[in-house]
Order: C-alpha cells, then sequence, then structure tokens
C-alpha cells in the first residue's frame, strides 16, 4: 500500500555505490517524487520505479545536487507520450531558475507542468493522501516535507456481529453516522474506532532545527541527512548540515518510529561509522543505500 524506495542517498556529489539525493514514496499507484538528482530517471528504471506514475515532484532546494535529474526526467517523459499533467513544487522565488533548467534546450513538452512555490503548510493534496511542508536551515530557503496518509475509520468487529450489522448497513452507517437497529439509535461512534494515517517526514539539507522536531512527531518513518559522522561536527556547521548523533536526537525528540540516513559526504566509504554514531541516541536507525526498500 505505502512502499519507499530511496533512489540516491549521497550527498552533494554522487559516488560509485551512491546516487545524489531522491526519494520516491508509492502511494496506491500514485508516486511522489522527492529531489531529483542528476541521473534520477536512471536510478528509477533500475529500481523498477514507474517513472509515468509519478504525480508530483518535491524539489527542498534549489541546489544542482537535488534538482539537475530533472530536466532530463520531464523529457523522457515526453517521449514516452506523457498526457497526464505533473505538478512540481520549488520554494518561491526560484520558479525562474526552474523554468531555465527545465527550458535550456528547447525540448517540446507536450503535457501540462504545474509549478508550485513552496509555502510551509499542506501543499498538495489528493484522495486519501496529502503532503505538507515544513522550513529548514540551510544556506539557501530549504523545506523538509511530510506525507500524510488520512486518518480511517475502522469497526469494532465484535460489536458489529452482536449487532447484526452487514451489507448495505454499514454504507448506511458511513452516510448517516447512525443506524437503528431493534428501535434503539446506533452512533457510528460507539462501534468504530480511528486508526491514524502513515506518516513520512523527510528533511535534507539542514541543522537540526525544531522545526524538524515538530513536522516528524510520531513518523512512522523519518527520513534526515546525516552529512557527516560526528568528527566533522564543525564542518556540518559551517555548511548547514547535520551529524549523525544530531540528525539521532531529532529522532528521538519526535518520537519517530524509525530512522533512516540519507545524504552521506563522499568521504566516507562505508556507512558503518555513521551508523553506530546514530544507534547511540536512537537504537531504530538504517543508514540507507540506493535501492533500499521500506514497505509499510
Amino acid at each position: 500500500m505505502l512502499k519507499i524506495t530511496f533512489l540516491g542517498t549521497a550527498g552533494s556529489t554522487p559516488t560509485k555505490f551512491r546516487n545524489l539525493p531522491a526519494v520516491a514514496l508509492d502511494y496506491n499507484g500514485s508516486i511522489f517524487l522527492f529531489d531529483c538528482g542528476e541521473g534520477t530517471q536512471r536510478q528509477c528504471m533500475y529500481y523498477s520505479v514507474n517513472i509515468s506514475r509519478i504525480k508530483a515532484v518535491f524539489l527542498s532546494h534549489i541546489h544542482g545536487d537535488h534538482t539537475i535529474g530533472l530536466a532530463g526526467l520531464l523529457r523522457t517523459l515526453a517521449l514516452n507520450k506523457r498526457t497526464e499533467p505533473i505538478y512540481i513544487y520549488i520554494p518561491k522565488g526560484y520558479e525562474k531558475h526552474l523554468l531555465a533548467l527545465i527550458g535550456f534546450d528547447m525540448a517540446l513538452i507536450p503535457y501540462k507542468l504545474i509549478i508550485k512555490p513552496i509555502k510551509s503548510g499542506t501543499i498538495y493534496r489528493e484522495d486519501k493522501c496529502q503532503v505538507s511542508a515544513f522550513r529548514l536551515a540551510h544556506t539557501v530557503p530549504t523545506y523538509g516535507f511530510v506525507f500524510k496518509e488520512d486518518d480511517k475509520t475502522r469497526f469494532l468487529k465484535q460489536k458489529v456481529k452482536a449487532l447484526g450489522i452487514k451489507g448495505e448497513m454499514f454504507k448506511e452507517l458511513l452516510k448517516n453516522k447512525q443506524i437503528t437497529i431493534r428501535k434503539r439509535k446506533i452512533k457510528l461512534s460507539e462501534i468504530t474506532f480511528n486508526e491514524s494515517g502513515k506518516k513520512i517526514a523527510y528533511a535534507t539539507d539542514t541543522r537540526p532545527s525544531s522545526s524538524t522536531v515538530a513536522a516528524a512527531k510520531g513518523a512512522d518513518v523519518l527520513i534526515l541527512e546525516s552529512t557527516y559522522a560526528d568528527s566533522e561536527k564543525r564542518l556540518a556547521k559551517e555548511r548547514h548540515h547535520s551529524t549523525a548523533t544530531e540528525s539521532a536526537s531529532i529522532a528521538k525528540k519526535a518520537k519517530a518510529k524509525r530512522l533512516v540516513l540519507v545524504h552521506l559526504s563522499a568521504r566516507y566509504r562505508t556507512a558503518d561509522q555513521i551508523l553506530k554514531e546514530a544507534k547511540k541516541v536512537f537504537a531504530n536507525t538504517d543508514v540507507a543505500k540506493d535501492g533500499f526498500v521500506i514497505n509499510i
């Protein structure tokens, strides 16, 4: 029902084993792409993400390692005869930069590009889910994103069975919020409970911030950058990035269920140090590799 595919997990520059930032979230056949680094369309092919099902692209900020792959992706969709519009979100004020990137070679794109400036709060909505944005702390205007599935109304099986509710009676209950059984009015709230929808938070590039803690509260999966190990804490501050321990502390404060670290500096040949430092603070941590998949 909900699948997360990590297409690129490097920070700033690619390596032999890590492509530039991009995460695909597949919800009931609709794909939401968070960032689109160089080579993302090939990563989609390699890791079985169907680009024709991309509904919206959310660009955290204008830096090239998060955006340059978009031009090629849109051209391939045109060659594949796409007709459905695609939504593209970018921080306000950078729309012209995005259009320059997309249109520099005068490629013919026959489908509609709906470019939307990002602001804090809900920015995208479709049936049963929404995406909201929150401000991050980086060198240029940057946003994190929260995908949230709508809460669901679930029936209490034992109560429903005891009352003899079945078939079309469920439709009546959901429509009218009550039903009469043997001259007794049964309210929907008496025989149901609320099930929280799944929540995925994504934040890169950024220093640790209270806005990330607030936005990621109780997230089923929290995807955070960990550009540096703790030994490079000074550099992380200078370049407005985060260390493994800092990101793990955010996950702990937010009471997230699971932390996945991305955006690793090319200086690290393995993720062992990053993972070790993060796990000391937040045990349920993974460092994603390209192609890493989470099914919820």
